[in-house]
């Protein structure tokens, strides 16, 4: 077999146009992260993530825009010209800094110097949906936040499957799109003439951790493979479920958890069923299979056991209602293994920083199986980290080193930025056991942070005005309302001030530490700056000393509500 592949025919370009590839059926994508093929259209249903760019429309182009795609024929779908509805963007040149005109989207040509295709450019597509950070004027189903979108599996019902827990007639057609970023899922339709007709939430009841692949299985039920909250990876909330149809009578959920998941043999693991339960209301029995070998080994809600031999193991949950339903929990058990502590000693978690600064770090690594820990394998990965995700760099291997957190990776100082620190070790295993891996973490902050990238609030809203630091600030604010930030450390913090506008004068900003009546760390007041438009950043005022990671809220007082907005939180090193 010498190999080889066939171009089709409707292909972008023909075969011998000069300066083409006759393979590409569609150009002009940023990043289709995840796509599918209808098996019944042939369309191919792909979705493009935007640039990491939050801010308003520029000279320099629109905010990062996402799209979601059906491919019906070959086209050419805007990147790095267009990007949206045909939104333009232009061109820049990072030697001189200068920002040209802005690329014609009705006619796109490529006029870089480092091009070797074509120059004048096809027509560009539209796609069905496009949407920024805020809420969608065309489409304000998607919701608004990060973004990070996924094109999911197209359904096709088969009335012969004979399958229970098929998903059902109504869902023919649908296709199945899903956010990683905003944990939800969406099921969109088109009409007869393949137009976009409506965009449906799907289980909104239901809480999705970052979504990370889909697909319909033989049994017609909708498989979901979930990332977990945090981006690093480790997560133990992550996981594969299957989502069945149940019409009538519905089948039970199941959750079960451990007092320990991995450790030294005699291993002793206390079982919970808490959270169980039936959506009808039936009544539970409960079954434990503790070794994964097909046997149920106890009948109790809550039993105990005792792993003493060595091995990996999957203890398995059956919940059965009075009909017969069943629903499944699988918690892995590894004994004669423990997994690896993993601490980032220095820098302390939430640590404030000035991008450009060189931070030495320092990780401890602790294994009762393998005693005294080889540095070399344990991996250090700087990230930067922007708005709910990471833009991930080389391992360096280590426990102690020095990272420079100059480089943004193209964004603006001006955006939702982190700098992460994300540390693991793979412990050696055993005979009959698997290596167990442990995940350590700093995450540092900007000591000047925007007020509206909080990750927490009360009371308060995002207002958009174009003379605020990146456009936005935080209004709406009355006696108590507050913001909060974590992780966040203030150790080595001397003094805290504000930008703030207020045509009044009236009230105090207090920042507190743990809870918005926790640890009183310092009081600013609030002075008058002669008017909601006009910034003025407060004196500096000194900060209580307080070791360790906390949440810090921003707890607003005053007197009368809607007094003052705040724009910046500024902090200052010793």
């Amino acid at each position: 077999d010498k190999g080889g592949y066939t171009i089709p025919k409707g292909n972008l370009f023909k075969q011998g146009t000069a300066k083409t590839r006759p393979e590409i059926y569609a150009m002009g994508f940023r990043n289709p992260f995840r796509f599918t093929v209808d098996p019944k259209t042939g369309y191919v249903h792909a979705s493009d993530y935007g640039p990491d760019r939050g801010a308003p429309e520029t000279n320099r182009g629109p905010e990062g825009l996402v799209e979601y795609n059906v491919i019906k024929k070959a086209g050419n779908f805007g990147w790095p010209f267009c990007h949206g509805n045909n939104q333009a963007y232009a061109p820049y040149n990072p030697d001189t800094q200068e920002v040209g005109a802005k690329f014609d989207c009705a006619k796109p040509v490529n006029p870089s110097p480092n091009n070797t295709g074509l120059q004048d450019l096809p027509a560009l597509a539209q796609p069905e949906i496009w949407y920024g950070y805020g809420e969608s004027k065309e489409f304000p189903e998607m919701g608004a936040g990060g973004s990070a979108p996924m094109s999911g599996p197209v359904y096709h019902y088969d009335a012969k499957n004979p399958s229970k827990t098929k998903f059902p007639a109504y869902f023919e057609g649908a296709s199945f799109f899903y956010e990683w970023a905003r944990n939800s899922v969406k099921e969109i339709r088109f009409d007869k003439s393949g137009k976009l007709l409506k965009i449906n939430d799907f289980l909104k009841s239901a809480k999705f951790a970052k979504p990370m692949d889909m697909t319909f299985g033989p049994d017609g039920s909708l498989y979901v493979l979930e990332w977990g909250s945090e981006f690093g990876g480790g997560n133990n909330d992550s996981g594969l479920y299957r989502i069945d149809y149940a019409q009538g009578q519905r089948t039970p959920l199941a959750k079960a958890k451990a007092s320990a998941t991995n450790g030294p043999t005699p291993l002793k693991v206390d079982f919970s069923s808490e959270g169980s339960k039936d959506p009808d209301g039936d009544p539970l029995t409960f079954a434990w299979d503790f070794d994964g070998d097909g046997t149920y080994d106890s009948t109790e809600a809550d039993p105990s056991h005792t792993y003493d031999t060595k091995g990996d193991f999957n203890a398995q949950l059956k919940v059965t209602d009075s009909t017969g339903k069943s629903g499944y929990a699988n918690v892995p058990v590894t004994a004669g293994n423990t997994a690896p502590k993993v601490k980032v000693e220095t820098p302390v978690d939430g640590k404030l920083i000035e991008f450009g600064d060189k931070i030495p770090y320092k990780v401890t690594v602790t294994d009762p199986e393998d005693g005294t820990i080889d540095c070399s394998k344990v991996t250090v990965n700087p990230a930067l980290g922007h708005d709910d995700h990471e833009h991930p760099t080389t391992d360096i291997p280590g426990c102690e080193g020095t990272v420079d957190t100059g480089d943004l990776g193209g964004h603006p100082e001006g955006a939702d930025l982190t700098y992460v620190l994300n540390a693991k070790y793979t412990d050696k295993g055993g005979d009959g056991v698997s290596a167990l891996t442990g995940y350590g973490r700093s995450v540092m902050h900007p000591k000047h942070k925007q007020a509206e990238y909080h990750d927490d609030q009360s009371g308060t809203r995002i207002v958009s005005q174009e003379g605020a630091e990146n456009g936005k600030r935080i209004g709406d604010i009355s006696n108590g309302d507050w913001i909060a930030y974590s992780p966040i450390s203030v150790e080595g913090v001397s003094k805290v001030s504000y930008k703030l506008s207020s045509p009044y004068g009236v009230g105090s900003i207090e920042l507190r530490a743990d809870a918005p009546d926790g640890k009183l760390l310092a009081t600013t007041p609030v002075p008058n700056t002669g008017g909601w438009d006009t910034y003025r950043a407060t004196p500096d005022v000194p900060v209580e000393a307080l070791a360790g990671t906390h949440k810090l809220y921003v707890v607003f007082k005053s007197t009368q509500d809607n007094s003052f907005d705040v724009d910046a939180v500024q902090f200052t090193t010793s």
